[in-house]
């Protein structure tokens, strides 16, 4: 579909996909991870907590991301995108440093494969959702 064809009918049509895959996301970031987290609290609680944390900052990246993003595009104000990127990658950088402090190197390895889990997730079904037919 080229870029003349692109419809406000459609536009509404992807946005609700949109909404739609953040939710799934979501859930199924947060789902296994705790599953896995719960397994992993009888090996190490340590681990199991920088699992959860992990996934937990990883979703609400993902969030602030997308929230951010749909704001540049409405308002255009880049400046306050670039500020709020900052602002997140600060909040989101003291968390596993805290983790690391506590001498298990090993949890910053954990914390990101938690973190990541959710970008990941909809990396790859970010495309089914949007195929057009």
């Amino acid at each position: 579909m080229g870029a003349g064809n692109y419809s406000p009918a459609d536009a509404a049509t992807d946005l609700h996909k949109h909404e739609a895959l953040k939710r799934w996301v979501t859930l199924w970031s947060l789902v296994p991870a705790a599953s896995v987290s719960l397994g992993a609290l009888a090996w190490s609680a340590l681990a199991s907590l920088s699992l959860l944390l992990g996934a937990l900052c990883g979703v609400l990246n993902m969030q602030l991301v997308m929230y951010g993003t749909q704001r540049l595009i409405k308002r255009r104000s880049v400046g306050a995108f670039v500020i709020s990127s900052f602002l997140r990658l600060g909040a989101f950088a003291i968390v596993p440093l805290g983790l690391a402090l506590t001498g298990k190197w090993w949890t910053l390895a954990v914390y990101f494969a938690g973190f990541f889990l959710p970008l990941a997730l909809y990396l790859f079904s970010v495309r089914r959702h949007f195929e057009r037919k």
